[in-house]
Parts: structure tokens; sequence; C-alpha cells
């Protein structure tokens, strides 16, 4: 009898499973799609002309004849739409081109620098969460301890990152001279850049799991839990957490993403390697390609990302099995 029920309720939820698995990649393709698209028309609208920048800048002083040549050998003569459906079509066969400024094709500066920035990414994502359930979790509803560490939070997911990071770098490395101010070399050269951009996600995080630990903490398998005689830290732990993790975790995804947004500004601060300074030299040097394959790694990572985070939501809730979302 078991059997016979389980199977038809096995199979009503795959379709359910592929409804939400295809309107997830839909989404990735476009979100790949409008940040390509944006990034091509704002660095084409950008004054100046990029085959200066694929001649070294005016510092080489180019001829007017070489500057046409150059425009017509990489079809910058051409109309706009004509450029961008060009370039579409170099990115459906994989082609991400050549990057102006280093002569190097974009992907082998990809592989050379994005270790760097998913690192720095990593390492202030789970820092964030750790600072974050340090506060969450010995003062939700205790007292004076609530409002104490909600304003700590609140105060937190205000703060600059570009003024927290000099701040950081003039205390700890330019004072206290306990830490590197610069490079990417060892786990020392790490914790700067980390919590320049932990302490902000931090407080956001924080401030969402707060919220939803203190609404879990009214529910009744709470009291049901505490009646069975769990100390009041095994409640929180083994029951509570997982449902005051959910908010939090539908957060991660944005949070990678402005973690990753943030590392341009933390790597110039930090002259540390990685993608998000490239970006911004390529932007200053308008470099195209390599701007715009920085842009797409940046939004590939935030769909991968996502879609991780989906999958994790599911774990901890099994209620999201099956569910078309």
């Amino acid at each position: 009898m078991n059997a016979t029920t389980t199977i038809p309720q096995s199979a009503s939820r795959f379709p359910g499973l592929l409804h939400g698995l295809g309107r997830h990649l839909i989404g990735a393709v476009l979100v790949l799609w409008a940040a390509a698209s944006l990034m091509f028309l704002m660095l084409r609208l950008m004054p100046g002309d990029p085959a200066l920048a694929i001649l070294g800048g005016t510092g080489a002083n180019p001829t007017p004849e070489t500057i046409a040549e150059v425009r017509r050998e990489y079809g910058l003569d051409q109309p706009l739409s004509r450029q961008y459906w060009h370039y579409l079509g170099r990115l459906l066969q994989g082609d991400l081109g050549v990057s102006y400024s280093q002569h190097l094709p974009v992907t082998q500066v990809l592989r050379e620098q994005a270790g760097a920035t998913l690192q720095l990414t990593g390492a202030a994502l789970g820092l964030a969460w750790l600072l974050a359930l340090a506060s969450v979790l010995p003062s939700v509803r205790r007292g004076w301890r609530d409002p104490l560490f909600s304003t700590l939070e609140t105060l937190a997911a205000a703060l600059p990152q570009f003024w927290l990071g000099l701040v950081l770098l003039g205390v700890f490395a330019f004072g206290l001279h306990w830490l590197p101010p610069a490079g990417s070399d060892g786990l020392r050269s790490l914790v700067l850049p980390a919590l320049t951009l932990a302490l902000p996600l931090a407080g956001f995080l924080a401030q969402v799991t707060r919220e939803s630990m203190a609404l879990a903490l009214e529910q009744p398998f709470v009291l049901s839990a505490r009646m069975r005689g769990l100390g009041e830290a095994a409640v929180r732990l083994r029951h509570v957490l997982r449902h005051a993790l959910l908010p939090g975790l539908s957060l991660s995804g944005w949070a990678i993403g402005a973690a990753i947004s943030g590392a341009v500004v933390t790597e110039v601060i930090f002259s540390r390697k990685g993608v998000g300074r490239q970006l911004f030299y390529a932007v200053q040097a308008q470099d195209l390609p390599l701007a715009l394959g920085i842009v797409l790694f940046i939004a590939l990572v935030y769909v991968s990302a996502n879609l991780l985070i989906d999958g994790l939501q599911r774990l901890v809730d099994p209620r999201l099995h099956g569910e078309s979302r």
C-alpha cells in the first residue's frame, strides 16, 4: 500500500523539479545577456576612441592613418548595431576576444586573475556568516543584548567599504603593523580585504537572521522542545537556527554579488590581484573585450551561486522539494 502511494508522489515531484530548473536556466541566460549588452553599450558610449587603447594610449602618438587602420581592423568603424551583433555572435562561439591593453586572450587573463577574486569572495562570505551568527545566536530575545547587538548590526551594514578598507589599512597595516598592507601572497594578506567586504555583509545577514530567529522562537515547536528538557542553547542550535537560516540563505545570493562588486574597490585599495582590479583598469582604458569578459564572468558566478543557494535551501527545508519556484 505504501509503495503504491510513494511512486505517484515521487513522479508528481519530477515535473515540478524540471519546471524549476528550466526557469533557473532561462533566468541565467537572460542575466548573462543583459550584463553583456549593458556593459557593451556603456563602454561604447563613453567618450574617447578604443583604437587609442589598442595602440597604447595617447602617449603613443599614433598618426590618424594608423588609428583609422586599427578601427577598420577591429570593426570599430562599423555601426554600433553591427558591432553589437558581431560581438554576440563571437560570444555564442565562446570567443571573448583579445584584451586591447594587455594584448592577451581574455580567457587567459580570467584564468590568471579569477582565483584570487573567488578566494576573497569566499573568505568574505564565510567570515560574514560567522560574524552574523556570533552576533545573533547569543543575543536574540536576551534582554539588553538584543537591542545592543541589533544597533551594532545596523551600523556595520551602513559602513562604506571604501572608507572601511582605508581605516583597516591605516590601523592594522600602517599603525599596528600586524598585517601586510598589500599583495596576494598568503592568508595574512587576505585578512584585511576579506574583513572589509565581510563587515557590511555581516550586518545585513545578521539583521535578516535576527528577525527570522525571533519569529521562530515564538513557534509551538520551540515550547515543545523546551518541555522535553532541552536547554536553551540546544533549542536555538538544533531547532530554531534551521528555520531562521532560510531568509539569510536567500540573501546570500545577493551577498555574493555584492562581495564580487565590492572586490573592485577592495582589490584596488589593497593592490590585490583579481578580476575586480582588472575591471577597474579595463574600464579606464576602454578595453572593451576585457571589461565585457570580466562582467560576464561575474554574472556567471552570480547565477551559479544562486543555483547553489537554491539547492542549499532545499536541503535545509525539505518542504521545498518538488516545489516549482
